[in-house]
């Protein structure tokens, strides 16, 4: 099963106002699985950026100049996903802006290319009703590491994705829950993230006291009968 994480930047938040896409970073899972495999493109958009956009993730019209456009990325870009099942966070948003690329050049809009879309969006919606859900929410919910989010970047929140999308989905393929293998977390050149070491706190002196007490209590309780309590030798 071959699935792509997808994200996209743009020059504002609506392709029917002219608004263009600056950057389109696409991350491949392999029978869930990371395998390394990454499509990242900076997109000169021909046009300049909102204030409120570049706020967001923080590149410039300047940045872009010289990048390639859409028209140079879009045959690379097509042959990454094709075939593939698309991982959108709030799908709607992203494949609008690639099907107007697309209908400028002439071309198939993406859900003709790929196997499926899945947005992940809807489907933190419907796990977890009435709560915030946007990436930054789920990765705390998740308890994924995005300390590295200061602002919105494409191949960074694909990444992170990824990450969420399997918390989210993990034991569908089963009905036995399986702890999975290491995923590699890919930093923004490409290169694998290390993750941080796990950190182990002891328990203090005082709260050791504390569960013997409670321990003591679940014996007396139970005549005898705590597991958790070592046995004097007969």
């Amino acid at each position: 099963m071959r699935q792509i994480c997808l994200d996209t930047e743009t020059t504002g938040l609506d392709p029917r106002q002219g608004h263009r896409i600056i950057e389109v970073a696409c991350i491949e899972l392999v029978n869930r699985r990371l395998t390394g495999r990454n499509l990242h493109r900076y997109i000169d958009p021909e046009r300049d950026i909102d204030e409120g956009a570049q706020a967001v993730h923080g590149i410039s019209r300047e940045f872009l100049t010289g990048k390639p456009k859409f028209a140079d990325i879009v045959d690379e870009f097509l042959e990454f996903i094709n075939g593939a099942e698309l991982v959108i966070h709030n799908a709607a948003f992203d494949l609008g802006f690639l099907n107007a690329e697309l209908n400028l050049l002439g071309r198939v809009p993406v859900e003709t290319v790929c196997n499926r879309v899945t947005d992940t969006l809807r489907m933190a919606k419907d796990l977890h009703p009435g709560k915030r859900n946007n990436l930054d929410a789920l990765c705390e919910r998740y308890e994924i590491d995005n300390s590295g989010r200061t602002l919105h970047g494409a191949l960074l929140d694909t990444e992170l994705l990824a990450e969420v999308y399997l918390a989210m989905t993990r034991g569908q393929e089963t009905l036995m829950i399986e702890p999975e293998a290491p995923r590699p977390q890919l930093a923004a050149d490409g290169s694998v993230r290390q993750r941080k070491p796990l950190i182990v706190r002891k328990a203090s002196a005082e709260e050791l006291a504390e569960h013997e007490k409670v321990l003591a209590a679940i014996d007396k309780e139970s005549k005898g009968a705590c597991i958790w309590l070592p046995k004097a030798a007969a």
